[in-house]
């Protein structure tokens, strides 16, 4: 690899929100497209990841696809050699390399990540997988496999991340020089930013981040809502009872959400939206413009959407696993003589 390499993963599945999209698909997509003459950036679609938790396993393959479409929508460039999108299944050396990272890996060191307390805590006894509790194993040979010195991760996956630097230099340390370490976090958040991502706000509840784990889908907007549903949900979004429009986190977290997303899909500035709209005693003109706002984004990208070539993607899905096999069995065998599997 003459390159360095950038390395992050594609959601597999569930259906992508106006908040994924802005805060998680295009810094990834404006990230390959800035840095890929300079490093491999290596895009993966974690489908092993993918049903730590509970899915249903019907609809993976067609949500695969989907999400690949819509980064592609959004502009990924998929003609660039040093752009690489592959499945992470579609490389047995990732299950290989995360058997043999196991054996080197403490109970307690698993049972001390707080992504897997938070997400079991969620969970019957009965559904929490060992899966779940590994997963930053499988997580650190994604990483490990390629060299990867950069990945760009939020702070609820730099526990993670440390602890793949801490396999790394253990394997390093017993057997010989096996593996790039990645940079630390700090030197992570130096090279992309820190700020890795926007929070844009609930409809229904602004105190919360826009999730699709609300089940009532009231206040998510999702990529595929048709203008209809986007300004219901719009035009129904809570604000409050003070009757005057402030950008204020605190006190008018609905409003405020209001104001962010005006500015963010009506590409102003966010002083300028303030400008206009505080200080109105009504708050149906500002959900009016969010509303036709982000219907025009939408249907624009739904348009683009719609004319993405699946050909060109399974292609390059092709070319890439070929390349990222090749990649991840030479660090694979490394790994395997230096433990004894293999002369």
């Amino acid at each position: 690899m003459a390159k360095p390499v950038i390395l992050t993963g594609l959601r597999a599945n569930n259906d992508l929100h106006i908040g994924n999209y802005l805060g998680g698909l295009l810094p990834i997509i404006d990230m390959a497209t800035q840095k890929a003459d300079d490093y491999q950036i290596n895009l993966f679609v974690p489908d092993l990841h993918s049903f730590t938790t509970p899915i249903d396993h019907g609809t993976l393959q067609t949500g695969i696809l989907q999400n690949l479409r819509v980064f592609v929508a959004a502009g990924l460039p998929l003609d660039h050699p040093d752009v690489h999108i592959y499945r992470q299944s579609y490389v047995p050396a990732h299950s290989e390399l995360t058997w043999i990272l196991d054996c080197f890996t403490g109970m307690g060191e698993m049972g001390r990540m707080t992504q897997f307390k938070d997400k079991s805590g969620k969970l019957s006894e009965d559904r929490i997988s060992v899966g779940l509790f590994n997963y930053p194993v499988l997580m650190a040979a994604d990483i490990l496999l390629y060299g990867a010195s950069y990945v760009p991760v939020g702070e609820d996956q730099s526990q993670h991340l440390e602890f793949t630097r801490d396999i790394a230099e253990r394997l390093n340390s017993r057997f010989g020089d096996l593996f790039v370490v990645p940079k630390a976090v700090k030197e992570q958040h130096a090279f992309f930013g820190k700020d890795q991502g926007l929070r844009i706000k609930d409809l229904a509840d602004p105190t919360k981040k826009m999730s699709k784990s609300d089940e009532t889908g009231k206040g998510v907007i999702f990529m595929t809502d048709s203008p209809e549903a986007v300004r219901k949900k719009i035009m129904s979004a809570t604000t409050d009872s003070l009757a005057k429009v402030a950008y204020d986190k605190d006190k008018q977290p609905g409003v405020t959400n209001l104001l962010d997303l005006l500015a963010l899909f009506g590409k102003q500035d966010l002083a300028a939206v303030k400008k206009e709209y505080e200080g109105q005693e009504q708050y149906g003109p500002l959900k009016t413009a969010v509303a036709d706002a982000i219907v025009e984004y939408l249907t624009k990208f739904q348009t683009a959407l719609s004319k993405v070539s699946d050909e060109a993607i399974l292609n390059k899905l092709k070319t890439s696993e070929e390349q990222m096999n090749q990649q991840a069995n030479a660090t694979l065998l490394k790994v395997q003589r230096a433990i004894g599997l293999r002369e």
